[in-house]
């Protein structure tokens, strides 16, 4: 039987839902600047498939990587790990 390969996941906070069945997710991370040595916040926008249209903008949420959605969806909903208020 073959083995799968591990699926990439990453962290971030919902931006918009107002699609049908998408989310845009937005990842920070923090990089080292080459010359001066100091930390800055970069960001990455991701679309994520949610499936079942539960999220709201300023959920914090995790997202795996897929097969190709659609043009630019490659990315889907595994969970909500915090509801915003």
């Amino acid at each position: 039987m073959e083995t799968r390969n591990l699926r990439k996941e990453k962290t971030g906070i919902v931006v918009s839902n107002k699609m049908e069945k998408s989310v845009v997710v937005s990842v920070e991370r923090k990089v080292k600047h080459p010359k001066y040595g100091k930390f800055v916040k970069k960001s990455s926008r991701f679309m994520a498939h949610d499936d079942k249209n539960e999220c709201s903008e300023g959920d914090k949420v995790r997202i795996a990587e897929t097969r190709p959605l659609s043009k630019n969806k490659c990315w889907r909903l595994v969970e909500i790990i915090e509801k915003v208020k």
